[in-house]
């Protein structure tokens, strides 16, 4: 990952951290993850949509890696991220942007071209299917009925509860589990069993290495959970409830 710069933006009141590689010249790739990843989890494309011509930037969220964490939940809606990205954007003189998105990600970059569609060359997302939306019933009331109280979107809006849930196993441990799961159901965590009781995978797949577990184990002890989990409070849903 030589070949990756690194640096600090000041953008929308935080310091954001940003990956970047390719020429000024070069038309632009945002890349935006999503929960629990960090820019890490895009730079196998970094690398190869750049060897192509473009220029990638794959910034850490708010909340995230070396991005500061603001901690107030309050400052966690998509006008916030939306917000930062905007300003990132400006910092970097960069007018418009092909836009990638996963997971959280993908409902950023969503918000990002309803807001600001003249920033956006084109939109990709994955790992979030669009479904019709209740005007009745936010969604998380909705996962609630459908999926019980043991659907992780629920489980993660009580503050604290699954960061205490968390910090029962080793952290390189809840990224085996993160990353290796297969199990095609929703994922549900039951305060009985706890974080700790899913089945830990130590064989990791091909495209993972424990220096990549260590990578985001060490960013997570450093900087804790609460930002990313913070994505999911209820404020944050505005522009989808």
């Amino acid at each position: 990952m030589e070949k990756i710069n690194h640096s600090t933006v000041t953008t929308n009141g935080i310091n954001m951290h940003v990956a970047s590689i390719g020429s000024d010249s070069d038309p632009v790739i945002l890349f935006l993850h999503g929960f629990p990843d960090l820019w890490y989890g895009w730079r196998h494309q970094l690398l190869h949509l750049s060897a192509l011509g473009y220029r990638c930037i794959a910034p850490d969220l708010r909340g995230y890696g070396d991005t500061d964490a603001p901690s107030s939940v309050s400052e966690y809606t998509v006008f916030h991220v939306v917000g930062d990205l905007v300003g990132l954007l400006d910092s970097l003189g960069t007018e418009k942007v092909f836009l990638v998105g996963h997971d959280w990600g993908a409902l950023i970059a969503w918000s990002f071209c309803l807001f600001r569609p003249d920033r956006v060359k084109a939109l990709l997302n994955m790992s979030v299917a669009l479904f019709p939306r209740n005007p009745l019933k936010r969604p998380v009331d909705g996962f609630r009925e459908m999926l019980g109280d043991d659907y992780y979107m629920c489980r993660f809006q009580e503050p604290g509860e699954i960061e205490e849930d968390f910090a029962q196993i080793e952290t390189v441990a809840i990224f085996r589990r993160f990353f290796t799961s297969r199990n095609p159901n929703p994922p549900c965590i039951p305060k009985e069993i706890g974080f700790r009781g899913l089945p830990d995978n130590p064989n990791l797949p091909s495209w993972l290495s424990d220096v990549d577990i260590k990578y985001y184990a060490r960013k997570y002890d450093h900087k804790g959970f609460t930002g990313g989990l913070n994505y999911y409070g209820k404020n944050v849903w505005i522009c989808f409830s």
